[in-house]
């Protein structure tokens, strides 16, 4: 029995790797949030869909569990990364109790990488990411993260930061940077990776404590050496220096 978790990165077919594809090509089932069917749906002819919206993660690994039971080769497709916010580590949850499928996590783009890419090289010395969504991690635990990482010095990489309910999130994570970082610490935003309408901008700390994002949106924040070079948001790794 056997069940891939896929990572399909930022806009599916263009940005996955050739493992992923064919990893894809071997199965006959998948599981997939209606959101990003789209972006794979000319990889997925003839194969078998159970399909659902989204914050209905457990849904879609159980029905994956329950079809590779039933003898399927199954896929369940994370955008991005699958192991990095997405659906792998419930899969091997959701399948404890069954020894007998073989769970194989292809990698794939997170936006992490496919965004910093858009804004130049943000992070190319240390950085974190940290996620702005308190739906599944309290807002304490993630105030916690954001103090560790601004003091560490760290580039951060800021997934979530928006929502229709959680408006203020950024603010107050840039509340928190700036009691340590410079208000002129450069910044980017990029918008729909690697899809139709992919917007990006660079702008200081300061101006991000005041900007709205959404939940396409993907946050950089600098540390205290990284620098705008020709329009491009840069953390210089030392190089120059050796």
């Amino acid at each position: 029995m056997k069940l891939y978790v896929i990572g399909i990165g930022p806009s599916g077919e263009n940005e996955m790797t050739l493992r992923a594809v064919r990893a894809l090509a071997k199965c006959d089932c998948f599981t997939i949030c209606t959101l990003y069917l789209r972006l794979i749906d000319g990889l997925l002819d003839g194969k078998e869909r159970i399909q659902t919206g989204m914050t209905r993660e457990v849904d879609r690994c159980t029905a994956a569990r329950d079809a590779a039971l039933a003898g399927h080769t199954v896929a369940v497709i994370s955008s991005g990364d699958a192991g990095v916010y997405g659906m792998a580590g419930l899969m091997f949850e959701v399948c404890q109790e069954y020894p007998e499928i073989e769970i194989e996590v292809i990698s794939g783009i997170t936006a992490a990488c496919s965004g910093g890419a858009v804004l130049g090289a943000p992070l190319t010395n240390d950085f974190a990411v940290v996620s702005l969504s308190n739906l599944l991690t309290p807002w304490e635990t993630i105030e916690k993260r954001l103090h560790a990482a601004a003091q560490g010095d760290f580039c951060l990489c800021l997934y979530n930061p928006a929502s229709k309910k959680r408006t203020d999130h950024l603010q107050k994570a840039c509340d928190i940077l700036l009691t340590v970082r410079d208000p002129k610490t450069p910044c980017g935003l990029v918008r729909n990776i690697g899809r139709e309408g992919e917007q990006f901008r660079i702008l200081t700390l300061g101006e991000l404590r005041d900007t709205s994002v959404d939940m396409l949106t993907t946050v950089f924040i600098g540390n205290s050496v990284t620098e705008v070079i020709s329009g491009r948001l840069v953390t210089p790794r030392g190089y120059r220096g050796v």
